[in-house]
Formats: structure tokens, C-alpha cells, sequence
């Protein structure tokens, strides 16, 4: 068969040139076209179900909110793990599905037994789901900074959420923008408790005072004459005024009415903060955070969201300044254009060397022009089958390119020796059809035995298929990829081929003979074959002995999931003891921060402390992520390196009480992803009784501090948090008439307070 498809080509050499023309022009359109990114996306299909139940502690949100969801969750079909975290005011359950699940799916099902979840919960407590996203897609960050006065902080917020939030989340591919930082404008109310008993208003009529001073309603519809007219009441409270001139009761005593501003104090201040943002040490500032659709082109997303910032530049108030703090285009396209060189570095060794052995230029064409063409067909299936161009799927063609040429150069040199013994025969050239049979015959005489090695060395990388989950998500791109090039090449190898020998091999080709470089590698190689071949036993055993002396090295070796990548970014991510104050969370923000930016190699520092206003990020108080950008390479001093920079910055951010970590954003997103454990390696306990979980944790965590190695150890203390108890008593609340109801009501409104 092999045989009358080379005939056929030859035959029909013309169509194949012009198949051949058209499958370049379509690789070339989806080269353009096929989704870059760093590495593979490596997270498991995820859905988060964000909710938040105002002013509540971790201990009620995790039994009231984050215990009935995560047990309905375990019965969703497919689901492999439902992990819960339950923070103050807020509650993350990240249900994640078995290995082939469709996202869009998966959240479907998790809508469907979220409403029977939500029958269980406490009222008016509303779970959410976050979006068709997770914690790796966070590819651009943002500060705003400027602005004068106390007040810059809550303008730089309201700019973010109003303006900057909304215009940016309407771009494609961006599934949410997480707001960070700042502070929420907000009006409160501190009541007077000796008026509100003077006047015998209870804590629950205020608040529904409050409640019924604030909406609008509508009037249905009124025909005056001939037109129509439509009834509108609009009672919101704009401003403060508005809200000590509400109405709470009337005072039958001095026949007047009770207004809010009677029994209370009205002022402008801003909510709870559970997350602050700080730029270079120098204070705080607000930030953004712009988070990619799964399996979307990252450096395509990237290249709209900066066009899009470009124009809103131009709008910015005077004094304020939109700062990039992180920018995952620059690892990509630093990734891309590294592999892109090897690649252009490749094709020219193999021109060069297919030159210096057949001596002969039109020759070395042929594997020049069939290779990009055959790497341009894997390109077409990878965009077809949606495979992102990244550092593996990448990593694969390039180890193709070594064995798709061969079977053109042999191809070719067959060629050469065909024609040079035509010439031998015939003291002439072969001419026209003489000249294709015998590039035919040369090209059938080879090409069955080469197209099955290709094909075998196309099946030797099918087990790498077999891998499942997050090794399988690693490796499967680089398989597909030297799978399609290495079967393309075997199919070009017996069509265009052959046409482009007919074509490119004519007039003089040199005798193998009289290449200088041939005849002294035949010189060298032929009495060491001799040696090889009359004394096989010696060969054998110098083999063996050789292979023998590899098992010591070999067993040397560290072991490692993929090689750390440098990112160009590094993230620092200390962690502190349980209960920091959010005051005391910012000044450590700042005050690491300043000494980060204190190295030289260091162009900025974007810390954050808590967590934004998203549902992929569910960080505590007690936790720092600092992005770190360095500067180019060129600029950083002689004989510094990525790893001598980490050491450097773990001296000089010694703090008390903080546990330092410096690792790669991407891979540390990853690793929370699938283990739940922010740095590579961890160790989990499980168990019913937290404070014995504690107690073992510190056991282990004295215990890795004398491996080896070991740079830092922490463990997070499961039940060291403060807390302030109170608990009725009922008799005495029942002699003075006071429901418990009442009581709970006042704690969580008088003393905590309810936006």
C-alpha cells in the first residue's frame, strides 16, 4: 500500500504541492489562533459556593452554613472531595469532580442540591456560586493609588467597584474582577440605650423603622385626560440627613414625633475589612484582581484586558495612577519565544547538518521544507482539539523534531545513491520520467521499513496516555503533541517527500567519497567497529560495565512532579498566628513589604493580607500573599540568581511570630488547588478532637525542624482563636419578660451590629 501511495504523489505531484500549500496556510492560520499559556492547567474541575452570614463568628458560620452544605455536597454525582473554610462573616465549600467532568455540568448539579441545602440554613442567609473559575486564573493584578485626605482610601474603592469592576468584567474570557482592599462606605447608627428605654422604643422596632424608611414602591397605572400615567414612590436614604430625619415613633407625651436623630447618633464610616492591600511598604492601597474563564487563551484574555485599561486610563481623576503588580502575559511570552528559539535553533542545525553530509544545498531543502510543515499539521489538530500552546505541548514537538527528519535524510541520501550509480552506468544524468521513476524506486526501496519505525516511535509515548488527574493534565499535552508531529512526519515521509526529491536533487550531486567530513568520520569509525566486532565479549561487557556505573548516581537522584519553573514572579506567603488584629495585619503587611523592597533585584511589591471580594480566594487574616516582580536580568547584580535572591529576601524578612514561604504564584495556586496545602510539601491530621489535632500538629511541627533541608515548619492551630462568650441565663431573663430571641438580637445587632 505503502508502495502505490508514493507512486500516486509522484504521479499526482502537482495536487500534492497544492494539498501541501493549503495545509501550511491553515497551520499557519491556527498557530495564530491556538490558546497560549505558561504550563497546562493543572486544577481539577472545581465549583466554590461562596456564603456569607453577616457579623457571625467561624464557629457558627461552620456549623449553621458550612457543615449542612459540605454534607449534601458529598452526595453530588462525581464529586471526589468537598472541602469547607469557615471565616468570619464568610463560608467556602470547593467541591471537586472526578478527572473527564465538564464544568457547566458539575455546576449544574451543584445548583440542583444546593437549593435542597439551602433549606437547612439559617433565614436570609443567600449561598452563591463563584465563578467558572478558580485561584490559577488570577492573570493580571492592579493598585490604584493617589488621592489626598483620609477619605482617599473609601474614593479609590468606590472608583474600583463602580467604574473600574464593571467596565472590565464585560471583557471576553474574564470571569470576575475581585476588588481588594480600601474601604466600603457605609452609614452607622449608634443608638442611645437610655433614650431608646426613655421613650420605650425595643431594638426590634428600630430596626424595622429603618427597614420600612427605605424602599420604593410602585402605584400600578392613572389615565388623566388622554394619557397615562405611571404611579412611582421613591423613599430611599441618600445621605445622612435623610437618615436622622427618619421616623421611628410618635411620642404621645409631648404629641411630637420620634426621629432617629432623637434617639441616636448618625455618622459616615466604613464595613468590617477582610482584606487589605499595600504597594512597596509605602501604605495601604486598593487593588484589583482580574480572574480568567477556565481553559480560555490566558495571553489573548491578557492582550484585551490592557487594551481595555489603556482607554480607561484616559478617565481617571486627577492624581490617581493604575499600577500593574502582576502580569502573567510577560511569563508566557517568555516561555513561548524560549521554546520558539530552540525550535529556529533545531532547523538551522539540521539544514546545517544535511548540508555538510550530502554536500549538497538543494538537498538539505527537502528536510527543511518538509519539517515546519509537518510540526504546522500537529499545530492544526492541537487547535482543533483545544491544546494550549504552553512549555509542554511546546516541549513535545520539540522532541519530534530530531525524529522527523531522519526519515528524510535517509530517504534523501538514498536518492543521492541511486542517481550517483545511474550516473556510473549511464556517464549521465537521469532526465524527465527517468529521472521520477528513479527517485521513485530510490523512495519505495526505503520508505515501508522508515514509516514503520516512525510509527513505532509515534505508539512509544501511548502509555503516557494510561496517567490520570493532575499527572495525566501534566504530561497528556506533550504526548498528543509528539504523537501528531511524529504521525504527520511519517505521512509526509511517503507524499511530499518523494515530490520534493524529484523535484530539489538534480544536476550535480556530489559522491559520498569525496565529502572530506564523511571520509574522516569512516577513518575513525571503521577500526573501532573492527575491534567492536572481532572482540564482542569486551563490547559486551564494557557496555554492561558502563550501564553498571549509572546506578549509583541514578540512585543519587532527587525525585520531583515537574521542575520548578522560574515564573519571573516569586510570591511570598508568611503565615501568623491565629486572632491578628486587622491593624496589627496591616503594619506586618507593610513592614515586610518595605524590607522586600529593600533588595536590588526587587521592582515592586504588591502585598495583600486577608482575602478580596472573590470565591476563589479563601484567605484568612493570619495569611500574607506578597507578588514579588523582579527586575530584567540585566539589571540584577553579577553572579545573582533566582534561588541566591529567595535566600537573600528569607534573611532580611525576619519578623517575630511570622513564618516565612517563597514559592512560584502559579504552582503555589496549583498546589492549594489539589491538596489544600499552600506550600510543596505538607502534612495533614485528621481526627474529631481539634485541640488534640493541635497539640499533634506542634509535636510534628518541633519535630521537621531538625530535618534536614528543611528551611521553615508551621502548623495551623485548628482552635486557637479568641473568643468572648456569652450565655443567658433564662430564669433571670424570664422574671424580667426578656425572650431569648431578644437578647441574641441585641448582641448581634448592639454589639456587632447589621448593615
Amino acid at each position: 500500500m505503502i508502495k502505490h501511495i508514493i507512486r500516486w504523489s509522484i504521479q499526482n505531484r502537482i495536487l500534492v504541492l497544492i494539498l501541501s500549500s493549503i495545509i501550511t496556510i491553515w497551520g499557519v492560520f491556527s498557530v495564530k489562533h491556538t490558546a497560549l499559556d505558561a504550563i497546562p492547567d493543572l486544577s481539577d474541575v472545581q465549583v466554590i459556593i461562596k456564603t456569607t452570614y453577616q457579623g457571625q463568628n467561624p464557629l457558627v458560620v461552620e456549623n449553621q452554613v458550612t457543615y449542612p452544605i459540605t454534607s449534601t455536597m458529598r452526595s453530588v454525582p462525581n464529586a471526589k472531595a468537598v472541602r469547607g473554610y469557615s471565616f468570619f462573616e464568610d463560608s467556602y465549600v470547593h467541591i471537586l469532580f472526578e478527572e473527564g467532568t465538564n464544568l457547566y455540568d458539575a455546576r449544574s448539579r451543584v445548583l440542583e442540591y444546593l437549593s435542597q441545602a439551602s433549606k437547612q440554613l439559617p433565614q436570609g442567609v443567600k449561598p452563591e456560586l463563584g465563578p467558572d473559575a478558580n485561584s490559577t486564573g488570577w492573570i493580571y493584578e492592579y493598585a490604584l493609588v493617589g488621592g489626598e485626605g483620609e477619605r482617599k482610601l473609601s474614593d479609590l474603592r468606590k472608583l474600583q467597584d463602580s467604574f473600574f469592576k464593571t467596565e472590565l468584567q464585560n471583557i471576553k474570557g474574564v470571569a470576575e474582577v475581585a476588588s481588594l482592599g480600601g474601604f466600603i462606605k457605609q452609614y452607622q447608627i449608634e443608638v442611645d440605650p437610655y433614650r431608646l428605654q426613655s421613650y420605650g422604643i425595643s431594638l426590634g422596632q428600630l430596626q424595622q423603622a429603618i427597614k420600612d424608611g427605605n424602599h420604593e414602591v410602585s402605584g400600578a397605572m392613572l389615565e388623566m385626560g388622554e394619557t397615562e400615567f405611571l404611579i412611582h414612590s421613591k423613599a430611599y436614604l441618600s445621605d445622612e440627613n435623610d437618615i436622622k430625619d427618619l421616623f421611628i415613633k410618635w411620642d404621645k407625651t409631648s404629641n411630637k414625633p420620634i426621629l432617629l436623630k432623637d434617639i441616636a447618633k448618625v455618622w459616615e464610616h466604613s464595613d468590617i475589612r477582610r482584606g487589605i492591600a499595600d504597594l512597596d511598604g509605602k501604605g495601604e492601597v486598593v487593588g484589583g484582581i482580574i480572574v480568567m474563564q477556565q481553559g480560555k487563551n490566558a495571553l489573548a484574555v491578557i492582550q484585551r484586558i490592557k487594551s481595555k485599561l489603556k482607554q480607561l486610563k484616559q478617565s481617571l481623576p486627577k492624581g490617581i495612577k493604575l499600577i500593574t503588580t502582576y502580569d502573567r502575559s510577560q511569563l508566557i511570552q517568555r516561555a513561548v519565544d524560549n521554546l520558539q528559539e530552540k525550535l529556529i535553533i533545531e532547523f538551522l542545525v539540521i539544514a546545517l547538518v544535511c548540508f555538510i553530509f550530502l554536500w549538497h544545498l538543494r538537498s538539505s531543502f527537502v528536510a527543511v521544507i518538509s519539517l515546519p510543515i509537518g510540526l504546522l499539521i500537529a499545530f492544526i489538530i492541537m487547535q482543533q482539539q483545544g491544546i494550549n500552546a504552553n512549555i509542554m505541548s511546546l516541549g513535545g514537538i520539540a522532541i519530534a523534531v530530531g525524529a522527523m527528519v531522519d526519515m528524510a535524510v535517509v530517504m534523501i541520501e538514498n536518492a543521492h545513491k541511486h542517481l550517483e550509480y545511474w550516473k556510473q552506468q549511464h556517464d549521465t544524468a537521469p532526465t524527465g520520467a527517468q529521472h521520477w521513476q528513479l527517485i521513485s524506486q530510490a523512495s519505495i526501496e526505503v520508505a515501508p521499513a522508515l514509516f514503520f519505525s516512525l510509527l513505532i516511535i509515534t505508539l512509544s509515548f501511548m502509555p503516557i496516555f494510561a496517567l490520570e488527574a493532575e499527572e495525566g493534565r501534566m504530561f497528556h499535552p506533550l504526548a498528543y503533541t509528539k504523537t501528531y508531529a511524529m504521525a504527520a512526519a511519517a505521512a509526509l515521509a511517503i507524499t511530499l517527500i518523494p515530490v520534493l526529491m524529484g523535484y530539489f536533487i538534480r544536476g550535480k550531486t556530489p559522491k559520498e567519497k569525496r565529502n572530506p567530513i564523511s571520509r574522516l568520520l569512516i577513518t575513525l569509525y571503521h577500526p573501532l567497529l573492527t575491534i567492536c566486532l572481532k572482540r564482542p565479549w569486551i563490547s559486551l561487557a564494557v557496555a554492561l560495565l558502563i550501564s553498571a556505573s549509572s546506578l549509583y548516581p541514578l540512585s543519587q537522584l532527587g525525585s520531583e512532579f515537574m521542575p520548578e519553573l522560574e515564573e519571573g514572579d516569586i510570591l511570598y506567603m508568611p503565615t501568623t498566628l491565629p486572632s491578628i488584629s486587622t491593624r496589627k495585619a496591616a503594619d506586618l503587611l507593610e513592614q515586610s513589604d518595605e524590607l522586600i523592597k529593600t533588595i536590588p533585584e526587587v521592582k515592586r511589591v504588591f502585598g495583600k493580607v486577608g482575602r478580596a471580594d472573590t470565591a476563589t480566594d479563601p484567605a484568612p487574616m493570619t495569611m500574607m500573599e506578597t507578588t514579588i516582580q523582579l527586575k530584567p536580568k540585566s539589571q540584577w547584580r553579577a553572579r545573582m540568581t533566582h534561588a541566591k535572591i529567595i535566600q537573600e529576601l528569607d534573611k532580611t524578612v525576619d519578623i517575630p511570630g511570622v513564618t516565612n514561604a517563597w514559592i512560584q504564584p502559579i504552582k503555589a495556586r496549583i498546589d492549594m488547588l489539589s491538596t489544600g496545602i499552600k506550600t510543596p510539601l505538607g502534612i495533614k491530621i485528621a481526627g474529631s478532637d481539634l485541640k488534640q489535632i493541635e497539640a499533634i500538629g506542634k509535636q510534628i511541627e518541633t519535630t521537621l525542624k531538625t530535618v534536614k533541608g528543611t528551611s521553615h515548619v508551621f502548623s495551623d492551630r485548628a482552635s486557637s482563636g479568641h473568643y468572648i462568650e456569652i450565655t443567658p441565663d433564662r430564669i433571670a431573663a424570664a422574671s424580667h419578660g426578656i425572650r431569648i430571641s431578644e437578647i441574641q438580637n441585641v448582641v448581634s445587632s448592639a454589639i456587632g451590629g447589621i448593615n
